[in-house]
C-alpha cells in the first residue's frame, strides 16, 4: 500500500538543468516525467511546483542591478517555461495533467483556484502550478508550502540533488551527518536553511510535513511514497 495518497512535489529548477547547469536538460526532464507517471499509476494524487533557477533567480539578478520586484516577476516567468516543459513531457508518457499559473496568462495556462486544482487531483490529473505566489519578494518554496496546504496534500516531497538534510552542507563538509528524522523546531535552532523562513512557517504552522529526498536518483520518488526509509523528514 502507498504510504501517501497525495502529495505535492517540489521540484528544484536547477535539478532540472542537470549537467548542464543552465536550461533544461532532456535527460533529466524525461527521468522526472517517467518517475512522476509511475506514481500516478499507482494511484497517487500529485500537485507540482518548479523553481526558475536553471533560468532566472530573482535574488541573483537583483544583486546584478536588477530591480528586485522585476527580478522576482522574471522569476516568475521562468518557473512558467518549467512547468510548460514538464507538462509537455508528462503527455508524451501518458500522463494527463494540467498547468496553472498564479497570475492570468491564458492561454499558457489556467488561472489558478484551489477549487480548479483540487478538483484536477482527485481525477488523477497532474497539476503544475507555475509562477510562484504570484508576487515578489515571495519564493518558491513559499509557493510549495502554500499550494500544499491549499490543495490539502499529505505530504511535501523536497526534490533535490542531495539525500536529506545534513548537519552542515555535505559538498563542503564531508563528515556531516544525515537526518533521518528532525522537528521543525529544531530546524530553527540549529538554523538549517531547507526552505527559506517563510515556508518553513506556513508548514509548521498548518502542521505539513516535509520529506527532503534525492530526486535525482530514478526509483526515489516511488520509495518516498511508498514510506520507505529514505530522505529526512520534517514534523511537528
Amino acid at each position: 500500500m502507498i504510504k501517501y495518497k497525495r502529495i505535492l512535489l517540489k521540484l528544484s529548477g536547477e535539478s532540472l538543468a542537470g549537467d548542464q547547469k543552465y536550461g533544461i536538460e532532456e535527460n533529466r526532464l524525461i527521468d522526472y516525467a517517467e518517475q512522476i507517471a509511475e506514481i500516478i499509476k499507482m494511484g497517487v494524487q500529485v500537485g507540482i511546483v518548479i523553481g526558475g533557477g536553471n533560468i532566472f533567480r530573482g535574488l541573483s539578478g537583483a544583486a546584478k542591478g536588477f530591480d528586485r520586484v522585476k527580478g522576482d516577476q522574471m522569476g516568475m516567468l521562468a518557473t512558467v517555461i518549467n512547468s510548460l516543459a514538464l507538462n509537455s513531457a508528462l503527455k508524451n508518457k501518458g500522463v494527463k495533467s494540467r498547468v496553472f499559473t498564479s497570475i492570468r496568462m491564458e492561454p499558457i495556462g489556467e488561472f489558478y483556484s484551489k477549487e480548479k486544482a483540487c478538483e484536477a487531483v482527485r481525477k488523477s490529473e497532474v497539476v503544475i502550478i507555475s509562477g510562484g505566489t504570484g508576487n515578489p519578494y515571495f519564493t518558491t518554496d513559499t509557493a510549495s508550502a502554500l499550494r500544499g496546504i491549499e490543495i490539502e496534500a499529505e505530504i511535501m516531497l523536497k526534490g533535490t540533488r542531495i539525500d536529506g538534510i545534513y548537519t552542515a552542507d555535505p559538498e563542503k563538509f564531508p563528515d556531516a551527518t544525515r537526518f533521518e528524522k528532525i522537528s521543525f523546531d529544531e530546524i530553527y535552532r540549529r538554523n538549517l536553511r531547507i526552505m527559506d523562513l517563510t515556508a518553513t512557517t506556513l508548514c509548521k504552522e498548518n502542521n505539513l510535513p516535509i520529506l527532503v529526498f534525492d530526486m535525482d536518483k530514478k526509483g526515489n520518488l516511488k520509495k518516498v511514497v511508498n514510506g520507505e526509509n529514505i530522505g529526512t523528514i520534517v514534523h511537528n
